[in-house]
């Protein structure tokens, strides 16, 4: 196994992985053979070329999967690229359910980060929806009419901040939680935060 280009902070990773070890080491070795620099990243094996994030490496109970960050802009003759939810706009990912899959793919994979590698170079970016397109939560509009401040803090925000809250807030189903999560968010809004601040 070559070692050529294997980040020592990412091994941490790898070896502690509790399930698709195998796999992860196999989609290691074939993003490394394309070139990508290796970092950590959110906690994950992160690829970028010329500090750009190309692909990141991650599992989940079901599957682990390779995720591209401007995966909406890949052709994808293969039909293997998924869309997360529908509120994921640029990421895709290719799942894995065992190493096998991933040993058949190899050539397909390698197609895949070329050419998101070539997207990068070429300088393509994703257009993300702005967030008046996103649904409004009635409890939501409710508090931005009667309190200007709110409403004058929240259009300050980043378009990012924005959509993560309107997502948040629409989210539930029932009234009487997304009235909670505005109740929550308000002082965060007013103090210029995002969700995740």
């Amino acid at each position: 196994m070559t070692k050529i280009g294997m980040n020592p902070k990412v091994d941490f990773y790898f070896n502690n992985a509790q399930k698709w070890q195998e796999e992860f080491e196999k989609l290691r070795l074939i993003i490394l053979d394309c070139g990508l620099t290796e970092e950590l990243k959110w906690g994950c094996p992160c690829y970028t070329f010329q500090k750009s994030n190309i692909v990141l490496i991650h599992g989940f109970k079901e599957y682990c999967a390779l995720l591209f960050f401007k995966g909406a802009l890949l052709h994808d003759p293969n039909g293997i690229l998924i869309q997360q939810t529908e509120n994921v706009q640029a990421g895709r990912q290719i799942r894995f359910t065992a190493i096998r899959e991933i040993v058949e793919k190899e050539s397909m994979i390698k197609a895949y980060v070329y050419e998101a590698i070539e997207v990068e170079k070429a300088g393509l970016e994703v257009e993300f929806k702005k967030p008046a397109e996103f649904k409004m939560a009635e409890e939501f509009q409710h508090i931005l009419d009667e309190r200007p401040e709110l409403k004058t803090a929240f259009y300050a925000l980043t378009p990012g901040r924005q959509r993560a809250y309107l997502l948040h807030f629409s989210e539930p189903k029932q009234s009487k939680t997304r009235e909670s999560r505005v109740g929550k968010c308000v002082q965060q809004i007013l103090n210029g935060k995002g969700l995740n601040d």
